[in-house]
């Protein structure tokens, strides 16, 4: 089989007559490597926010740096990664900033089904197919997939609902990984 090809199975929801495809499998190819001071899982932010300041670079492979042109017009990218040290996912878990378990699809635990992550960072410079960034909160050599830019007209909505993070919000900035998720 191609490793490019999806696959879907045509499955019906009986109960509501909804007819929706059920994916098989899905590859993705990393297009580039990211590079950050975090060397291991414990002590990383747990966001962007929390990684304010903290500098590294994004390496885009050669065959994708055309991908860039214009992007340093942009004062802000979205990164997407594959969180490659992360263990198995449960679908309730207990995340850093909550002693109680929440649905996995209600946290920003990284230990999900599809274990991607996403990080709106501050894009400082560009060289080649060198990006330098700052506000990280991603692992040493994480397998970059994509890169957006940021644009708020776009990316940030209104009258926004944090759930039961509102009351934990405060708690960000100081929470650092514990290694809970790492696949060990």
């Amino acid at each position: 089989m191609d490793q490019e090809v999806i696959l879907f199975e045509r499955v019906k929801h009986t109960s509501l007559n909804i007819v929706y495809f059920e994916m098989w499998e899905i590859k993705y190819r990393p297009i580039g490597i990211i590079h950050t001071p975090f060397k291991q899982v414990e002590g990383t932010p747990i966001q962007p926010k929390a990684g304010y300041g903290v500098e590294g670079w994004v390496e885009v492979y050669p065959k994708y740096s055309e991908g860039l042109k214009d992007i340093e017009g942009f004062s802000h990218i979205i990164l997407l990664y594959h969180m490659h040290k992360i263990g198995n996912f449960h679908l309730l878990v207990k995340p850093y900033m909550d002693d109680r378990a929440h649905g996995v699809f209600a946290t920003r635990a990284p230990a999900r089904p599809n274990p991607i992550g996403i990080s709106v960072v501050h894009l400082s410079g560009v060289e080649g197919n060198i990006l330098y960034v700052r506000n990280l909160d991603i692992i040493d050599g994480t397998p970059l997939l994509d890169i957006k830019p940021y644009v708020p007209e776009f990316d940030r909505p209104e009258n926004v609902r944090i759930g039961w993070l509102s009351k934990r919000i405060g708690r960000l900035r100081a929470t650092r990984d514990d290694g809970r998720f790492i696949n060990r």
